[in-house]
């Protein structure tokens, strides 16, 4: 028999890791917030470690929480997937991506899936771990990278992943407007996980020395430093498709046309003996559709 930790306690845990509250996770399994801090609590004596640290307004995960967190998060999504899958109606395609490409281009676009399929349903695994075709249950993933993929993967490109320097239309006026790209140096420059700013002000000053010179918010996720820049806080470097209709309807503009290529572009993967032929076909084939109605300037 393998030493599994009690099921019971692995969901109040799982539960409250997303809710990240005793309250709301005890709201969605119908029992007490007591109960769930006691199947927490059990559970860390099970482990030996805390999962949570307690604080005023709620929890925040310990370090090995987060570490626990995912992939716990993923054993129950399968469960449920394999549950799903007992059902002959019932058709699921699993896909995988990291949290701001759901967030910005892909969760806007699910409904028109459903209303196209509606007999086929799709399970959003948002995470900036890479997924495994095979033992994490995912059929599509959408990857950023080269064009290079293993050998057992068909990838199919998407679009272009080159950036441009976005900000609220408020910053392109008055006394400290951006006009020329050494007023960037002026501003707070909102950073991302992929640190492209420094290569930015490389080319666009010829000054490599330009970087060190900068104020920069760093932020773990690109949808993060767009919202940054949505509310004025200072300039995102973001791929441009992930923020055309924020540009269309004016929550960002661009003020300087300088784009970035990065070499790197956005593919639709997929093993090339995928569990389920014809509906991984259906769904590879709706992304592309997808990213083929990018607005005008948006490279491909």
């Amino acid at each position: 028999m393998r030493a599994l930790p009690p099921l019971n306690a692995l969901r109040a845990f799982e539960v409250s890791g997303r809710h990240l509250n005793f309250r709301l996770a005890a709201e969605e399994l119908g029992v007490t917030q007591g109960a769930v801090a006691q199947q927490v609590r059990s559970l860390e004596s099970h482990l030996g470690f805390k999962l949570f640290e307690r604080q005023a307004r709620g929890l925040a995960l310990t370090n090995e929480g987060r570490r626990y967190l995912q992939p716990l998060r993923r054993a129950f999504d399968m469960i449920v997937e394999a549950t799903e899958n007992l059902s002959p109606g019932d058709r699921v395609v699993a896909i995988s991506t990291t949290p701001s490409f759901a967030t910005r281009w892909l969760v806007p676009r699910l409904g028109q899936f459903s209303m196209q399929y509606p007999d086929a349903r799709l399970r959003l695994d948002a995470s900036n771990t890479l997924s495994n075709f095979q033992s994490d249950g995912v059929d599509v993933a959408i990857r950023l990278g080269p064009s290079t993929f293993g050998a057992g993967l068909v990838a199919d490109p998407l679009f272009d992943a080159e950036v441009v320097p976005v900000c609220h239309p408020d910053l392109t006026q008055g006394d400290h407007a951006i006009r020329a790209p050494r007023d960037l140096l002026g501003q707070v420059l909102l950073e991302d996980s992929h640190g492209r700013w420094p290569v930015f002000l490389e080319v666009a000053l010829g000054d490599e020395a330009a970087a060190a010179k900068a104020r920069v918010m760093n932020f773990s996720q690109t949808s993060l430093a767009v919202e940054a820049a949505i509310a004025g806080q200072g300039v995102a470097l973001c791929p441009q498709a992930l923020i055309a209709e924020d540009l269309q309807q004016g929550r960002l503009c661009q003020p300087l046309a300088l784009p970035l290529a990065t070499g790197e572009g956005y593919f639709v993967v997929a093993p090339r003996v995928p569990r389920q032929p014809a509906l991984v076909a259906v769904v590879r084939d709706w992304l592309l559709a997808q990213g083929a109605l990018l607005p005008e300037g948006v490279s491909r």
